[in-house]
C-alpha cells in the first residue's frame, strides 16, 4: 500500500469560521501542536489579511510546528504579500490562493468575465510562487462551475507553478457520483496533473461532505481538506476522523494510506471541542460518547462474546478509553452479570436473577443506570429481609396537609390504608404504620442521590425504634417519596419478621 493521500487540516481556518468560534493565537498554537502530533501533512493556520489577530496567529503557528503551514489569500496581490510575510517563520510554507470559478460567483460576486478570472488566478499563483513557498490554488465553487472552464483554469495555474489544485464543493451541492465524474474528468483531461496534486475540499450542507471526499479519493484525488469534528462554515466541513477511519477500516476499498496516528484522534477531538466551545453530538461517528457504547441486550451479548460482531473498529484504534456497555432497560443478563463482575461482585444464579429483575424495574424509570446506581441497588438488596408486606402502589396528594394512600400485599391479601401527615413522606409513613399495624418512632432519615442528573436514583436510609430496639431500612428509586416508602417498609418488615421468629420460638 505505497500510495498516500495527504491530509490538509483546515480546523484553524475554515473550522474557525463556524459561528461563535474565536480562537486566540495561544489556542491556535495548542491545537496546531496536537495536529502535528496527529500526523497531518498541512495545517492551514488562518487568513492573515483578515485581521491583525489572524496575522499574528498564523505567524505563531508557523513558528511552533515543523510540518507544512498554509495561509489563505484571495487572488489579490496584497493578500498574497501579507500571507508571505505571516509565513516567514515557517519551515515549510504553503500559500493557498483562491478565486471563484462558477458562473453565479463570477457574475454576481466578482463581476468578472471568465478570461479576467483566469488572468487573476495565474497572476496570483505566479506571485505566490516567487516567494519559494509551495502554492495551492482553489477554484471556489468548483462543483457549480463549467467543467471545460475548470480544465482551462487548472492547466493555466499548473503552468504558472501551482503545486496543488483544489476542486472544492464550496456549498456542499454535489452528489458523490457527480463529484467522481468531475475528478476523473480533470485527472484525465488536464495537462499537468502528472506533476501537480489534485485536492478536494467538501462542505456538509447536504450531509455528504465525507461521502464526497471519499468518492474523490477513490477517483484519484491525492489531498483531502478536512477539519477535526467536521467544524466549519454553515453545516461544517468533511470530518477528518471519519475520512481517516473509513480509509483504515475499508482497506479493501481504498488501497491507500495516510500518516495519521489514529490513536490520537479522540484526544485531538476533545481538545478542539474544548477550545472552540463546540460540544460533540453523543452519536458523532468515531469520537462521540456513543461511538463505542452498546445498550441493546442482543448487541451487548454479541460484543461480550466477540467484539467484531458489533464494532468495526476497536476503541483503542482511535484512542477511545474502552467499549462501554450502557446499562438500561434494553440490557440483557449477560451485560448485567459482566458489570457486576467488573464492580467486584459475585452472585449465585438465583441472586443474579433476583437482582436483574430489580434492575430492569429501576431501569424503566431511568435513561441510564450508572455504576453507583448498581452499587446502591446491591446494598439495598443485601439488607433485604423476608418481606411480610410488599408495596404494590401508592398515591400521594401533597400540600399543607398531605394525604397518602398505600396498597400493600401480604401473602394473598391486599391491604389498603390512608393517612394524613406533615408532608408527603410523613403521610406515607403513617399510612404504612396503619397498614401493618405498628406504631414506631422515626430516629433517622437520610437521603442522597446516587448519581447526578434529574433522573438520578434517590437512596433513602431510615432508622426506626420499636420496643426499645432500632431497625434499619433502605430504599432505592428514582422517585424520592417511593424510595422513602420502600426504606420505611423494609424497616417495618424487619420488626414483623423478628416478631414472627419470636412467636415461633415462644420467646417474645
Amino acid at each position: 500500500m505505497g500510495k498516500k493521500v495527504e491530509i490538509f487540516d483546515t480546523t484553524l481556518r475554515d473550522g474557525e469560521q463556524s459561528p461563535g468560534i474565536n480562537l486566540n493565537a495561544k489556542e491556535k498554537v495548542e491545537i496546531a501542536k496536537a495536529l502535528e502530533k496527529l500526523g497531518v501533512d498541512t495545517i492551514e493556520a488562518g487568513f492573515p489579511v483578515a485581521s491583525p489577530g489572524d496575522f499574528q496567529a498564523v505567524m505563531a503557528v508557523a513558528s511552533e510546528v515543523s510540518c507544512q503551514v498554509a495561509a489563505l489569500a484571495r487572488a489579490v496581490p496584497k493578500d498574497i504579500e501579507v500571507a508571505i510575510e505571516a509565513l516567514r517563520p515557517a519551515k515549510k510554507p504553503v500559500i493557498h490562493t483562491f478565486i471563484a470559478s462558477s458562473p453565479i460567483h463570477m457574475e454576481h460576486k466578482l463581476h468578472l468575465l471568465p478570461d479576467a478570472v483566469l488572468k487573476k488566478a495565474v497572476d496570483s499563483v505566479t506571485l505566490a510562487k516567487s516567494s519559494g513557498a509551495r502554492v495551492e490554488f482553489s477554484a471556489e465553487d468548483a462543483t457549480r462551475s463549467d467543467w471545460h472552464f475548470l480544465k482551462e483554469l487548472s492547466e493555466a495555474v499548473i503552468e504558472a507553478g501551482a503545486d496543488v489544485v483544489n476542486i472544492p464543493d464550496t456549498v456542499g451541492y454535489t452528489m458523490p457520483w457527480e463529484y467522481e465524474e468531475l475528478i476523473k474528468f480533470l485527472l484525465c483531461e488536464v495537462k499537468g496533473f502528472e506533476r501537480a496534486i489534485l485536492s478536494v475540499h467538501c462542505h456538509n450542507d447536504l450531509g455528504l461532505a465525507v461521502a464526497n471526499s471519499l468518492t474523490a479519493i477513490k477517483a484519484g484525488a491525492r489531498q483531502v481538506e478536512c477539519t477535526i469534528n467536521g467544524i466549519g462554515e454553515r453545516a461544517g466541513n468533511a470530518s477528518l476522523e471519519e475520512i481517516v477511519m473509513a480509509i483504515n477500516v475499508r482497506k479493501d476499498q481504498y488501497q491507500i494510506k495516510t500518516d495519521i496516528v489514529t490513536q490520537k484522534l479522540y484526544q485531538t477531538s476533545r481538545l478542539v471541542s474544548s477550545l472552540t466551545g463546540y460540544p460533540l453530538a453523543q452519536n458523532k461517528a468515531i469520537v462521540g460518547e456513543n461511538a463505542f457504547s452498546h445498550e441493546s441486550g442482543i448487541h451487548q451479548d454479541g460484543v461480550l462474546k466477540e467484539k467484531s460482531t458489533y464494532e468495526i473498529m476497536t476503541p483503542e484504534s482511535v484512542g477511545y478509553p474502552k467499549t462501554n456497555l450502557v446499562l438500561g432497560k434494553h440490557s440483557g443478563r449477560h451485560a448485567f452479570k459482566q458489570k457486576l463482575q467488573e464492580l467486584g461482585y459475585s452472585l449465585s444464579e438465583a441472586e443474579l436473577e433476583k437482582m436483574f429483575s430489580r434492575f430492569i424495574e429501576l431501569a424503566d424509570c431511568k435513561k441510564t443506570v450508572a455504576d453507583k446506581d448498581i452499587e446502591a441497588l446491591l446494598s439495598t438488596q443485601a439488607s433485604q429481609v423476608p418481606a411480610m408486606y410488599g408495596l404494590i402502589d401508592m398515591q400521594v396528594l401533597s400540600g399543607n396537609d398531605a394525604m397518602a394512600l398505600v396498597k400493600l400485599k401480604r401473602a394473598d391479601e391486599i391491604v389498603k390504608e390512608a393517612a394524613a401527615g406533615d408532608g408527603a413522606v410523613d403521610a406515607v409513613y403513617k399510612a404504612l404504620e396503619r397498614a401493618v399495624g405498628l406504631e414506631v418512632e422515626l430516629l433517622e432519615y437520610q437521603l442522597q442521590s446516587t448519581t447526578g442528573g434529574s433522573d438520578s436514583f434517590a437512596e433513602v436510609m431510615v432508622r426506626i425504634r420499636y420496643n426499645e430496639k432500632t431497625y434499619l431500612g433502605r430504599g432505592l428509586h428514582n422517585d424520592v417519596v417511593r424510595a422513602s416508602a420502600e426504606g420505611y417498609l423494609q424497616a417495618l418488615n424487619r420488626i414483623l419478621s423478628e416478631r414472627s421468629e419470636c412467636i415461633g420460638q415462644d420467646s417474645c
